[in-house]
């Protein structure tokens, strides 16, 4: 009985903590989308009739119905690897399946995937500024006057949140859930006091109410559809954050609590809208007596700083994820917490991040006019998934194509839709995370193809590394070997390191232990270590040269001085100290050539690229004191 109380206590636990991190951002959906939706300035308004509140509400109803709680939290949640979740993770297991998918289609499929990540990195600076603006709007509820001070108070706590970044949030972290549990709970009171206003609005959890409004209020029920997938922004978290809390915490804590509170507010606000007109233009604060709209207004703004913390570690989380699988250079990358090893800091994403949003807070200036610029990035990362999940489930999964093509044909429908509805967004604001996720896509499918065409000229350069050690071999006179253990980084097995022959063609010695380490991010989050080695001491125990490859997850942490510990308890009969060994890596100086392989311009941008890349010595985890860098010249 104990026992299972505790087991009891943690599930608890797991799901507080759930609604802490993963539901900040689609939590906090009621502050702005029914607002949005009966924006007088947008382009296609929606009039506050009965009728059209009704639909409104019913599409909302059947969107977070469909997309979320059909699609994430019985579907794709399923689509795990080894426990993790995210785009990165569906690129990943895509790459893993066997026959059915051609190579190219794979290639096609992994640069799909990229876009969808390029596209969370334009949901991430938008889901600060429009979140914490939204909140701060309800100031001036309280006083109109007080108007004029909305943008500064956004900015001034955009630059606190995320210049406490560098401190982690594991500290912090255990007091989100508990805010959040009240904030569904007090969304969802207020949300039955409006429909205690009007109790009719209930007949719009009926579907017919969302087809009439679709297909019997001409352009304007159609495009109305821009507003109401604000309502499931943050939908991919749940998949994201997966590996924090597993399936069962967030499918419990959606079910249980938030999809409930979401949609009592959201009928609350259709119900105070049909009791009060005049509500129309903040719905969600007026739903609350006067006495409790200061309250209302801290406590919002708290779930929306929540909000956008969860979507900040998530851009750092994918940021990390995208350059151990190859898609950006090294980044300097702190982990915030010994306990947690998805909590990282990425100082550049951070900053960069923070430059965006301020950006965005200052152009925009108000959260109607920024959720133009919102539905874009969620649509396109909607349908991404969608179709990376039918492949893994009729290739991977193995499902009949009769029963897969009708679930994904369904979904895909309702993606598209919103796309569709979205595009007239464009000269609003709609451009800008269209731009983001197209410049991030460039950036990244360029460092990707930069990577591969600079490591074949290495492979030119470097020659082959057996016939390298049959030549160190067979030298006469011997080579000299000086004291010490010797770790040379090397990218794999085929080619030897370039600082290993500079260090014998300039210094004419070699130590008398020497490790050629090669690292290895495979398509899974972690590697257990007693499968992260492997060990050949290249046909000959007795000259002191063994090469290792260390497999790493795309989730992990290098960590060299580690691994030298780890290979020494593995039974290398040399004595590898990491405290003691040398560490040795090749500087490679790039310059560009008029080579076939990629534009010029292209060449360009990876150079420039290269230029955020953290130094090799921190992003390895290297002593400084014990680490040389031997230089060479590469063009591509």
């Amino acid at each position: 009985m104990e026992a299972e109380g505790k087991r009891g206590k943690a599930k608890a636990a797991m799901v507080v903590g759930a609604l802490g991190i993963v539901f900040g951002d689609i939590g906090t959906s009621p502050i702005y989308t029914i607002q949005t939706a009966f924006n007088p300035d947008d382009p296609h308004p929606v009039q506050s009739s009965i009728e059209s509140v009704y639909g409104i509400v019913s599409l909302i109803f059947w969107a977070v119905t469909i997309i979320v709680t059909i699609k994430y939290v019985l579907l794709v949640l399923r689509a795990d690897n080894d426990g993790e979740g995210g785009i990165m993770a569906l690129i990943s297991q895509v790459r893993e399946i066997g026959d059915g998918v051609s190579a190219r289609t794979k290639f096609l499929l992994g640069g799909l995937g990229v876009f969808g990540a390029a596209l969370f990195f334009g949901d991430s600076t938008i889901t600060p500024a429009i979140s914490v603006l939204s909140a701060v709007e309800g100031i001036e509820v309280i006083e109109p006057s007080l108007e004029s001070l909305v943008v500064p108070i956004t900015a001034t706590i955009i630059v606190v949140l995320f210049a406490s970044q560098r401190l982690g949030t594991a500290v912090v972290a255990r007091v989100f859930g508990p805010i959040m549990t009240v904030w569904f709970l007090t969304i969802g009171i207020l949300g039955i006091r409006g429909i205690a206003m009007h109790p009719g609005v209930l007949k719009a959890l009926s579907p017919s109410y969302a087809l009439d409004f679709l297909f019997s209020g001409g352009t304007t029920g159609f495009f109305s559809l821009a507003a109401v997938v604000l309502a499931i922004t943050g939908a991919e978290a749940l998949y994201a954050d997966l590996g924090h809390f597993g399936r069962s915490a967030i499918s419990r804590a959606w079910l249980l609590l938030v999809f409930p509170a979401c949609i009592l507010s959201y009928l609350g606000q259709g119900g105070l809208i049909l009791d009060d007109p005049s509500a129309i233009s903040e719905p969600f604060f007026k739903l609350v007596p006067d006495d409790g709209l200061i309250p209302l207004v801290v406590l919002a703004t708290t779930a929306t700083v929540i909000a956008s913390q969860a979507v900040i570690s998530g851009a750092f989380s994918i940021a990390h994820q995208a350059a151990q699988l190859g898609y950006l250079p090294r980044l300097r990358v702190i982990h915030t917490s010994e306990d947690e090893i998805g909590q990282v800091y990425v100082p550049f994403m951070n900053w960069l991040l923070l430059g965006a949003v301020l950006t965005l807070v200052f152009t925009f200036q108000t959260s109607t006019k920024l959720a133009a610029a919102y539905g874009l990035a969620v649509t396109g990362t909607l349908i991404i998934t969608t179709i990376l999940f039918f492949v893994l489930v009729r290739h991977r999964w193995h499902k009949p194509f009769w029963l897969a093509a009708p679930g994904a044909s369904g979904f895909l429908v309702v993606e598209l839709a919103f796309l569709g509805a979205n595009l007239t967004k464009i000269p609003h604001g709609g451009w800008l995370p269209l731009t983001i996720g197209v410049v991030g896509f460039t950036v990244m499918v360029t460092w990707f193809r930069g990577r591969a065409l600079v490591t074949e000229e290495r492979l030119r350069v470097e020659g082959l590394l057996p016939e390298f050690i049959t030549e160190l071999r067979a030298e006469e006179p011997p080579i000299a070997r000086v004291p010490g253990t010797a770790v040379f980084m090397n990218r794999g097995r085929v080619t030897a390191p370039l600082s290993m022959r500079a260090n014998v063609d300039r210094l004419h010695s070699l130590h008398e232990h020497v490790v050629v380490l090669s690292l290895e991010t495979m398509p899974v989050p972690r590697i257990p270590d007693s499968e992260r080695l492997e060990i050949d001491e290249l046909g000959h125990k007795d000259d002191g040269i063994t090469f290792v490859r260390a497999k790493h997850g795309y989730f992990e942490q290098y960590d060299v001085p580690a691994l030298i510990r780890l290979t020494a308890e593995a039974g290398v009969k040399c004595p590898l100290e990491a405290e003691e060994a040398s560490y040795f890596l090749s500087k490679i100086e790039l310059r560009v050539s008029d080579r076939p392989g990629m534009s010029v311009w292209r060449k360009h941008l990876f150079l420039a690229t290269a230029t955020i890349a953290a130094e090799p010595a921190d992003y390895f985890r290297l002593p400084r004191e014990q680490t040389v860098f031997l230089g060479s010249q590469i063009e591509f």
